[in-house]
């Protein structure tokens, strides 16, 4: 018989298939919790997976890009972070894992969780009654919850801002079901709705914690907030006052403009950036300024040559065959000032020299 903390290994062994470059931070997940939640443990991976995904798509075109090493919710204090960027990877983290294992509970994956019918019947408004199947969101709350809170096992700032933050990733997929309604009434009147509340595209709940990121409260408790008694008791006071629904941080964040080895930051320098496009939003068309010219960088122009299938046309039988078609594109990249001069220098120097040969 396994011990309660052993089971977990049998969990990360059975998903060393995973993509390395993410088997750290979902990894982490699956090292806790009790036997039983091996039934979950797919889903509890595909929810973190989620979560990394849509970090690095919110934050593509910033100057910091949801790294890998972000992504190390570690409990060891020389590896953990507390700038709203950490609050951020916990909150999406946990919001994901909460988001797959409700979807998944709805879509009967599990045979103990199915639709939530608490309140079917029940009045919710003018004119429409609760009914329907709404996805288990309560389900998925407590499942998630005892896979990534178990992570934090100190009582100090940190933890309590980690879990937090985990709290609110929670309150985001809550926040953002959808309510989804049905007429009833004789000869398609719609007398009576009967209405039941869905997930949203991940992508919603992605959007409403970047904007609480933006927003983030930044509490001051890391001087003198030790692992005494009175320490914890002030803690959990003060995070007891924040509403569960916003971000949390108690460190400013660094200059992401600038390369820190340290921190395992890379810089700005060499990102590249959106100038021209359709369908960009005004944050991608401000990227060159926010990671190069705010950075004291210049945007460098580069032409690249790519190469795709085209016009392919279907061959009796059974084959489709196409046609390799080359497009040129220009795309821009941040490069410092003096690097890009010296290029620009060494281009000109080539034009005369070549002006010069034609006259000879």
């Amino acid at each position: 018989m396994f011990l309660h903390w052993e089971a977990p290994y049998y969990i990360f062994l059975l998903l060393t298939h995973m993509r390395s470059c993410c088997c750290w931070s979902v990894n982490n997940f699956l090292m806790t919790g009790p036997k039983a939640y091996l039934i979950y443990s797919s889903s509890v991976a595909a929810g973190a997976q989620s979560g990394i995904e849509e970090c690095k798509h919110q934050f593509a075109w910033d100057r910091w890009n949801c790294p890998e090493r972000a992504l190390q919710l570690s409990t060891h204090s020389s590896l953990r972070s507390a700038n709203r960027e950490a609050a951020f990877v916990h909150a999406i983290s946990s919001a994901g894992v909460m988001y797959t294992l409700t979807r998944n509970c709805s879509l009967g994956d599990f045979d103990n969780c199915g639709c939530d019918d608490s309140r079917n019947g029940q009045r919710g408004g003018h004119g429409w009654l609760w009914g329907g199947c709404s996805d288990n969101v309560g389900f998925g709350e407590a499942i998630s919850k005892q896979f990534v809170d178990a992570l934090e096992t100190g009582q100090d700032a940190r933890a309590a801002m980690n879990l937090h933050n985990n709290e609110a990733g929670r309150k985001a997929v809550k926040g953002t079901m959808q309510k989804t309604c049905k007429c009833h009434g004789v000869s398609g009147s719609c007398t009576t709705q009967t209405c039941w509340l869905q997930l949203p595209e991940f992508r919603e709940v992605g959007n409403y914690l970047k904007e609480k990121y933006h927003r983030a409260l930044k509490v001051d408790l890391l001087r003198g907030a030790g692992n005494s008694a009175a320490s914890r008791g002030a803690i959990a006071e003060t995070f007891s006052s924040i509403s569960r629904k916003e971000l949390v941080h108690l460190e400013d964040s660094p200059d992401y403009c600038l390369e820190n080895r340290t921190l395992g930051l890379p810089g700005t320098e060499g990102r590249e950036c959106l100038k021209k496009g359709k369908n960009l939003s005004k944050w991608e068309k401000r990227s060159c300024k926010r990671l190069c010219g705010e950075c004291g960088l210049a945007v460098e122009e580069r032409k690249a040559e790519m190469v795709s299938s085209c016009n392919c046309k279907f061959h009796w039988c059974c084959a489709v065959k196409c046609e390799q078609c080359r497009k040129t594109v220009t795309k821009y990249f941040c490069v410092k000032k003096g690097g890009q001069r010296g290029r620009n220098e060494s281009a000109t120097g080539r034009r005369k020299n070549l002006r010069l040969r034609k006259k000879h």
